[in-house]
């Protein structure tokens, strides 16, 4: 059962019309929709591929544009938490030090994961029609699905732990929400391009 006492005590802390945490949420949410809605139209009308003149050369630009975009992320969800008061009683070792085991966890997910599906797989190549050869499963896809995306927020969780800040252990659940939407959103549709691939195989 969820501890409404500590729920209660931690919204507390937290002024969810401050500036820099209303910022901090539109870039969190923002980030998974840009990339999304860009690497569909994509799909749909290879625009960007006849713009740069590849596919392979447009992934690249959106990749480096969505690197850009979560460095503002970071920037912004940093910000959010100094503009707001830490925890009290939070100031223990221990507490900053599960912190910084966690984001180097989430760290490990994150880098292992794009070093197994590397630039094109990481940042939507199958939209661009750079599809991989097979299903990666090795680590950490062998441990779970979309490791990127909870290495990312293990990362951030990690962070606000490290700062015993209340606001960013509620931005880190917006994080993990608008994640889960992106999984939701991308996965049958990437799956969808798969089956087509495998069709496309079979009748030949």
């Amino acid at each position: 059962q969820v501890d409404v006492a500590a729920m209660v005590r931690l919204f507390g802390y937290v002024d969810v019309t401050d500036t820099a945490f209303i910022v901090a949420v539109l870039s969190i949410a923002f980030n998974p929709l840009f990339w999304n809605v860009v690497a569909r139209w994509e799909h749909k009308t290879r625009a960007f591929s006849q713009v740069f003149g590849s596919p392979r050369a447009a992934c690249y630009c959106l990749g480096a544009v969505i690197l850009l975009l979560n460095c503002v992320r970071s920037h912004c969800f940093t910000e959010a938490m100094k503009s707001q008061p830490k925890m009290e009683g939070w100031d223990w070792h221990w507490i900053y030090y599960s912190g910084l085991a966690i984001s180097a966890v989430g760290t490990l997910f994150v880098i292992s994961s794009f070093l197994a599906l590397g630039f094109t797989g990481t940042f939507l190549g199958d939209y661009f029609g750079i599809l991989m050869e097979e299903k990666v499963t090795s680590f950490p896809f062998s441990i779970l699905d979309n490791p990127m995306y909870w290495g990312s927020t293990a990362i951030y969780l990690g962070w606000s732990l490290m700062h015993a800040s209340p606001a960013g252990l509620l931005l880190t659940a917006v994080v993990a929400i608008s994640y889960t939407i992106a999984v939701l959103y991308e996965g049958p549709f990437t799956e969808e391009i798969y089956r087509r691939k495998q069709k496309g195989v079979k009748s030949k």
